[in-house]
């Protein structure tokens, strides 16, 4: 499995708000056997997850998902389900994200009978931010004693809540949701966003509100803020002898609904369904499985996301949540699997790279990794203590790391 199946999912007909383009998937039949519950947390939504005994992941943490394979969730919430009105979950955003005290013990966790709680999103996340965490397995001269020790910790990106993507609010309340929507796609000045995906239209709607919670990142919030209007999608219908009659008339509506699902797929989405991935599994939940998964990293690729999804026995998804990754993070993690592949050797790294020794060490630092590097006549470098994750406005920080 390298690649996201949305079979049985349709996109329907664009509906457009500013710069903010909802693109609707609806199925025919909802996936049978799996429900997907929101819990909110009331805390002010921040948070701690212990991944380890000495490997903290902090972020803004404001709801989990509990995914329900018990078969007994088709008429009511999961355990320990909090919901909501639209609007009302988790309460008002904050205005500043503090270091968390509230800790979660796991990112997966399960619960009683055959249910999961797992973080929306941060699944993802903190995959991306272990990337290579370890840093340099062998104690070459050009690193520094930080980065033999602690490796990458802490590393920390920006990203920025739903609440402060412009148009998102208004587009997400105003259109109404269709009757079999399971899922979004959700595009700034056209380029796609984040995609949303449930196993059951109940699930959709329950969950609707809950992207203005989700994290974005900072192409997307500045596509949104600076972007201009998209165009709205319309059909055109020529005019001819099918056309005098009701039927000969929905015949050609639904070919245009056909058309713009094709072009959608092909076109619009061909970022996300025609990359190849490497998936990570995370639990086994019966015949289902929740999986993280990272893109190549590869230059020049246009868009690249990080996601998590749950996948039937046949691969196709059931449940999908995406990150559109910044061009600056993308290259770091292409620098970071060059440096791994090279066996964190500057001299094969710079050459698999096509790049001089100097070049590279500039890269490094220029990609916020300077600590990593030895100090050369200037003092040690990067021996601070731990980072704490804060954010201002409607921002945050989400970090990986071992407290010291």
């Amino acid at each position: 499995m390298n690649r996201l199946e949305l079979t049985g999912l349709t996109a329907r007909p664009s509906q457009v708000w500013g710069g903010i383009r909802l693109v609707p998937l609806v199925r025919e039949k909802p996936v049978e056997g799996l429900r997907l519950h929101q819990e909110v947390y009331t805390d002010g939504g921040s948070g701690i997850v212990e991944l380890g005994p000495r490997t903290h992941y902090t972020s803004y943490i404001p709801h989990g998902f509990v995914a329900d394979w018990s078969g007994e969730g088709s008429g009511s919430a999961a355990y320990c389900t909090q919901l909501a009105a639209h609007g009302e979950a988790g309460g008002t955003p904050p205005r500043t994200v503090r270091l968390p005290r509230h800790r979660h013990h796991r990112m997966a966790r399960r619960r009683p009978g055959d249910r999961l709680r797992f973080l929306p999103l941060h699944l993802a996340l903190e995959g991306y931010l272990s990337l290579h965490f370890g840093g340099p397995s062998t104690a070459w001269e050009e690193w520094s004693r930080q980065a033999l020790r602690d490796g990458l910790s802490p590393r920390a990106e920006d990203a920025y809540l739903g609440w402060s993507v412009r148009g998102l609010d208004d587009a997400l309340r105003v259109f109404e949701i269709h009757p079999g929507q399971c899922g979004v796609m959700v595009y700034a000045s056209d380029a796609l966003a984040a995609a949303f995906v449930v196993p059951h239209p109940d699930d959709y709607r329950l969950l609707h509100a809950s992207l203005l919670q989700d994290l974005y990142g900072e192409l997307v919030h500045q596509y949104a803020m600076y972007g201009a209007p998209v165009a709205d999608f319309g059909a055109r219908i020529a005019d001819g002898p099918g056309l005098n009659t009701l039927a000969g008339l929905r015949a050609a509506a639904r070919e245009q609904e056909r058309g713009w699902n094709e072009a959608h797929d092909t076109l619009f989405a061909r970022e996300l369904l025609d990359t190849s991935y490497g998936f990570d599994r995370v639990y086994r939940m019966g015949s289902f499985t929740l999986w993280r998964f990272l893109p190549p990293f590869l230059r020049n690729r246009g868009g690249q996301h990080i996601g998590e999804s749950i996948t039937d026995p046949m691969g196709r998804v059931a449940y999908l949540k995406t990150f559109r990754l910044s061009e600056a993070q993308i290259r770091r993690g292409h620098l970071l699997q060059r440096l791994a592949d090279a066996d964190w050797q500057l001299p094969r790294a710079a050459a698999a790279l096509g790049a001089t020794e100097e070049e590279l060490v500039r890269r490094i630092r220029a990609a916020g990794f300077e600590s990593l590097l030895r100090a050369r006549g200037r003092g040690s470098v990067g021996e601070g203590p731990w980072v704490r994750a804060r954010g201002t406005g409607r921002s945050c920080t989400v970090l990986h790391g071992k407290p010291r």
